[in-house]
């Protein structure tokens, strides 16, 4: 996937052009960083379909069990502040690999919780330990792939996200249905552990100048972020995170109170949240070909801020069907043009670039689930619903704004 290909550019020239680096990621490296973007992307959702066992076994509301998702989130926000130099100062694949591991230990002590604020802090533990795996991977791309493709191979790179997705919303529904809620982190567990030993024992690839970045360690998150537009991009990412995030992550609560559907039904309408992704996925190129990127995220935008504005103004189970399947094809569809354009900040500093990336991104999604809680707790899921919309719709204007004024360097 990673081989040189032909160059994607849009119609309307805002790409250029760029040399290719020298760098190159082995068949079987490709692959461990698939399944730790697989793990990840599971590890980040296996709680929103479980959100209503938790809230039957530990007798709390369906705020407090939502702790579970904004505690990880907080926790995997901060620790990129430490983990995106330390994967550019000591090399992308030893710091994934270590990362890996205590994701590992994480989903097995959250396995054993005995109450739900031992699952809260091993959720921290593990938002903690994730922080090290999923933007330096997309860092690692980065400095593999030239910028006019870099898009369409994160697109397609992505799917290991989507499905990764699927296993945490429609697999951890069925797991929690069949078996009990505690399967599925040991599922992950196991997985994590198999995929750390895979990296941690692999030979140590060629890492360019931009793996190998020196100096003090806050010179190189205050370099990036002193970056135009660093600031812009890192708030418009944020806000994505909690808006897009503050919905998501209640749908199969909705799904479960509102319309009477079991867990796994509810994660299996959820899923198609992913099928949406792959949808953008396949599509990819020919999009960014014929709409450029203004295009792109314009109409990823629209197609979430109204997709979850439909759900709140219907307020019924059925809604979600839809609501969902179009708000992943937006969401890929705007995530992918500011993940892009964050790659090509600072490149010989890609993996702090890539890790505040993830810092904003979940620092938002930990503010969206925590408020959202509160207010479906107070007025309900259509409140709620239609906040995200709203907002949604707000940010894609300042996105494309942005995008019109400033071409992409």
């Amino acid at each position: 996937m990673l081989e040189r290909q032909d160059a994607v550019r849009p119609n309307n020239s805002e790409v250029p052009a760029q040399a290719p680096s020298p760098f190159a990621i082995s068949r079987r490296t490709l692959v461990l960083l698939g399944l730790t973007n697989f793990c990840g992307s599971a590890m980040l959702r296996i709680c929103d379909p479980m959100l209503p066992a938790l809230v039957r076994e530990f007798a709390v509301t369906t705020g407090q069990a939502a702790l579970c998702v904004s505690g990880y989130a907080v926790a995997f926000a901060l620790m990129q502040l430490l983990f995106g130099p330390l994967g550019d100062r000591w090399g992308k694949r030893r710091v994934i690999g270590w990362s890996t591991l205590g994701c590992g230990l994480a989903s097995l002590l959250a396995l054993a919780a005995g109450t739900l604020e031992m699952l809260v802090a091993a959720r921290i533990f593990s938002g903690a330990m994730a922080a090290g795996t999923v933007s330096l991977a997309l860092a690692w791309i980065g400095d593999a792939v030239p910028y006019e493709q870099r898009q369409v191979v994160l697109a397609r790179f992505l799917s290991t996200n989507l499905m990764g997705l699927i296993f945490g919303q429609w697999m951890s529904g069925l797991i929690t249905d069949w078996l009990g809620w505690r399967w599925v982190f040991g599922v992950l567990g196991v997985l994590y552990l198999a995929v750390s030993s895979g990296l941690l024992l692999g030979a140590q690839e060629h890492r360019p100048a931009a793996g190998r970045a020196s100096g003090p360690y806050w010179s190189k998150l205050a370099q990036v972020l002193r970056t135009p537009p660093a600031l812009l991009l890192f708030g418009f990412t944020g806000l994505e995170g909690a808006f897009v995030f503050g919905a998501v992550a209640f749908v199969p609560a909705f799904l479960v109170t509102t319309g009477g559907l079991s867990i796994s039904a509810a994660s299996a309408a959820v899923a198609l949240y992913a099928v949406g992704g792959f949808l953008y996925s396949a599509g990819a190129a020919r999009l960014l070909s014929g709409l450029g990127e203004r295009g792109v995220a314009l109409a990823g935008g629209l197609s979430m801020g109204l997709a979850w504005l439909f759900l709140g103004w219907v307020n019924a189970w059925w809604a979600a069907i839809p609501a969902v399947l179009f708000g992943g094809i937006g969401y890929y569809m705007l995530h992918g043009t500011l993940m892009t354009r964050t790659s090509q900040l600072v490149p010989e500093l890609r993996g702090t670039s890539m890790a505040l990336f993830s810092a904003f991104m979940f620092g938002g999604v930990a503010l969206g689930v925590a408020v959202g809680g509160v207010v479906i707790d107070r007025v309900g899921y259509a409140t709620q619903f239609g906040i995200c919309g709203l907002g949604l719709l707000a940010l894609t204007a300042a996105v494309v704004r942005h995008l019109k004024r400033s071409p992409a360097q």
